[in-house]
């Protein structure tokens, strides 16, 4: 297994009874990317898989915003899967699946990705705040993955902070690199291009550059049809 992402449920905050744990950063974020993901997925339906779904928090919030579409919350720590079926449970939505064991530095993903047990041809992909916060091999793996099971023109659409032509968009955000880096040498917030050079590897586009609160970026990649 990987040794990468922050486990939460670790950093003091409260865990509930059933076993939800809540992310400080989710009350910051989760209404500034609801807004985006309203535009983004405009009349999409069909299956969209969350790749590392940390609480659970966000991927309600998707749904209850998108009924018409089946999200599938995903994670690697058992902790973390836990209370992604503790929210969903919770929330009691009838278009969220079960959590999915997922490790992203396997380009497979995981074994219901292909024996029929889990989604079809992805509509999209989002995942937040994992990629700078995890070895390099994570990222290749994220989009290895998500190239195989993105559905033509289907979205992956990466939250966080990026750097743009190798410079950091803010102090903070180099101050926190910095931290990142001190911690785990792998890990540490990515340059948008080589992420655009290895979405082209996957047979991906960056098509959309999108400013967030924080000094935080949306970037939204396109499977090409013939991928």
């Amino acid at each position: 297994m990987a040794d990468y992402v922050v486990e939460f449920g670790k950093d003091g905050r409260p865990v509930e009874s059933d076993g939800r744990l809540d992310a400080a950063a989710f009350h910051r974020n989760q209404q500034a990317i609801r807004d985006v993901l309203a535009r983004l997925l405009h009349g999409a339906t069909g299956d969209v898989l969350e790749a590392g779904s940390g609480t659970g928090q966000h991927v309600v919030a998707f749904a209850r915003q998108h009924p018409e579409i089946i999200w599938w919350p995903s994670d690697i720590h058992p902790q973390h899967l836990s209370s992604i079926a503790a929210w969903r449970e919770h929330a009691g939505l009838a278009n969220i699946r079960a959590p999915l064991r997922i490790d992203l530095s396997d380009p497979a993903w995981c074994a219901e990705m292909t024996n029929g047990e889990g989604p079809g041809p992805l509509t999209a992909v989002f995942c937040a705040n994992v990629v700078h916060i995890a070895p390099w091999a994570i990222a290749e793996g994220l989009f290895a993955g998500a190239a195989r099971y993105l559905a033509p023109h289907g979205q992956l659409m990466l939250y966080g902070p990026f750097k743009q032509d190798g410079e950091h968009t803010a102090p903070s955000n180099a101050a926190f690199d910095a931290s990142l880096r001190a911690a785990n040498p792998d890990w540490g917030v990515r340059d948008l291009g080589e992420l655009e050079q290895l979405a082209a590897q996957h047979g991906l586009r960056l098509s959309e550059t999108i400013a967030m609160p924080a000094n935080n970026l949306i970037l939204c990649f396109v499977r090409s049809s013939e991928s």
